[in-house]
């Protein structure tokens, strides 16, 4: 047995409508999430045992699903309801930091076609991770990014089980010693492997636009607001490759980077090789945001 296999963990995860250990859990192989990655997932943040930004991800879900014809099989407060139960299912340790819920919905089982075949029971699966934050050190320094031409398909709207090509992406970065694969359709930015990325030119944040060719991460929301209320000017539109690499600071965002500088690209360094002003203020704001979260849903981080 690999060791990776031989650790994989006995925490509680839902299963079609039943509780089991992570380990033992077990799908069709005929699923066609396993079969053709027909499916969509999500990833919500839990701070402290409280639920971030969970409508917003559950509104996303929703987007992702009906771009696959399938019928959400769960309300949100059924989902709501198994995730905090894997929440409170682990050891206090774990709860009290930073951890992620893992939900997939795939088609479910059938003989193998291309072909969407109707009336299927939707496969859903939820399990809760440890996720590991950002080291202050790291967030201090900043880190280092490649670029790459984005060589995924038309549809990156879609939260989809079919990360192959974001997994080719962020080995690019992994064999360069880089912490993201920042990517390029042609000359416009569009993301990175698994975050979005922001440019900060002159006090003001630029981010893509909201389109087919982005997946727009629910950090797009809250560093809208995160700006609004700190008075930082907020704009997508079509940013071309040399504003990036011209950019005073450039950023990623994502549910386990949360807010993160990028100091230097391909190398090159990124406005004064240090965070800047406008990511001490995105941080900040962000810090806030989570402090709200646990203490509207009356919990103690």
């Amino acid at each position: 047995m690999h060791p990776i296999t031989d650790a994989l963990p006995d925490s509680l995860c839902y299963l079609d409508g039943s509780y089991t250990a992570l380990r033992d859990a077990k799908v069709s192989v005929l699923d066609r999430g396993f079969i053709f990655g027909d499916g969509v997932y999500e990833v919500v943040p839990v701070y402290g045992g409280s639920l971030f930004c969970f409508d917003e991800h559950m509104a996303r879900l929703d987007r992702s699903l009906s771009e696959l014809q399938i019928k959400n099989p769960l309300s949100h407060a059924e989902w709501r309801a198994v995730a905090i139960r894997l929440i409170d299912a682990a050891p206090s340790a774990v709860r009290a930091g930073m951890q992620g819920v893992y939900i997939q919905v795939t088609r479910g089982v059938a003989p193998r076609d291309h072909a969407m075949p109707q009336g299927l029971t939707p496969t859903v699966f939820v399990m809760v991770n440890p996720m590991k934050p950002v080291p202050e050190a790291v967030r201090a320094k900043g880190v280092a990014c490649v670029s790459a031409q984005d060589f995924r398909w038309q549809k990156a709207h879609i939260k989809s089980t079919s990360l192959l090509g974001a997994v080719l992406a962020r080995q690019i970065s992994v064999e360069a010693g880089a912490a993201e694969t920042i990517m390029f359709r042609g000359d416009w930015l569009s993301e990175a492997s698994s975050s979005n990325v922001w440019v900060v030119k002159r006090g003001a944040v630029f981010g893509p636009p909201r389109d087919e060719l982005v997946l727009a991460g629910i950090r797009y929301g809250l560093i809208e607001r995160i700006c609004a209320d700190a008075g930082i000017p907020f704009t997508l539109r079509r940013i071309a490759r040399n504003e990036v690499f011209d950019a005073d600071e450039l950023l990623l965002s994502s549910a386990s980077k949360e807010v993160l500088p990028v100091v230097t690209l391909d190398g090159q360094t990124i406005g004064t090789g240090r965070p800047g002003p406008i990511y001490q203020a995105l941080h900040a704001g962000y810090e806030q945001a989570k402090a709200r979260s646990t203490q509207d849903n009356g919990v103690t981080a």
